[in-house]
């Protein structure tokens, strides 16, 4: 559990410095509602007829897209969420300028909702889907409200996919090119909120060159051991008692 004098350095170090950096992962939403991954009541701890890792792959999708769709629907599109402590903590930085850029592994939107504007979606967004044939672009809401395949109005009825990033398919490379720039020019990185064991996303802490590395977390990470600061905890208590200066 951390300590006061936790809080009281990481405060001292956002009072200090001027290019901070936020990378997520799914514990930054988990206090909003939204399902995780890897925790005891993770995705990957649910039963279902296929594994998630299996259904939410490129290979599932061409090949299977009404289960797809089905599981994507009930587990995925939680369009009631709403932002918590740390988001909102975290959009309070930016618009100090201190804070430069908040890179998130999730694809929920709800820093947007909090009023961040400079975020690096690694994985997409389920705000985003497009018509497969036509490229005519559809909100979450329009996936939510129908059955089987969405399909769209053009003449091809393509399928509608969400801009998401799935298993066998590689991240966008302008947005991964602006998550390493911004963590290189960085003085200050705060990680939250994610395991550590997704790559390519994990290793962009490799590309910190300062020495105001923060991991808050509830569990221990592989990189623990490298962190300038390491919190245990939960991300929304944390960040909700800082100040923002």
């Amino acid at each position: 559990m951390y300590t006061e004098q936790d809080i009281q350095k990481l405060q001292q170090w956002i009072e200090e410095s001027t290019r901070i950096v936020f990378f997520g992962g799914a514990g930054v939403s988990t206090e909003s509602g939204i399902q995780d991954f890897r925790s005891e009541d993770g995705l990957y701890r649910s039963r279902y007829r296929y594994p998630p890792e299996v259904i939410l792959s490129h290979h599932f999708f061409m090949q299977k897209p009404e289960d797809f769709f089905d599981f994507y629907r009930e587990k995925m599109l939680c369009l009631s969420a709403r932002p918590n402590a740390a988001h909102y903590k975290l959009a309070e930085l930016e618009q100090t300028g201190k804070l430069t850029a908040v890179i998130t592994q999730n694809i929920d939107g709800l820093h947007q909702m909090a009023g961040s504007k400079q975020v690096l979606e690694l994985h997409g967004s389920i705000h985003r889907n497009f018509c497969m044939e036509c490229g005519r672009e559809y909100p979450a809401a329009y996936i939510k409200q129908t059955t089987g395949i969405p399909r769209c109005s053009c003449h091809k009825k393509g399928i509608i996919k969400p801009d998401v990033v799935l298993y066998e398919e590689s991240l966008d490379a302008a947005t991964l090119r602006q998550a390493i720039h911004s963590i290189q020019e960085a003085d200050m990185l705060i990680v939250g909120g994610t395991s550590l064991a997704v790559y390519p996303a994990a290793g962009l802490l490799n590309d910190y060159q300062g020495h105001k590395l923060v991991l808050i977390n509830r569990s221990s990470t592989p990189y623990d051991d490298r962190a300038d600061l390491q919190i245990s905890g939960s991300i929304g208590r944390i960040l909700g008692q800082l100040s923002v200066p």
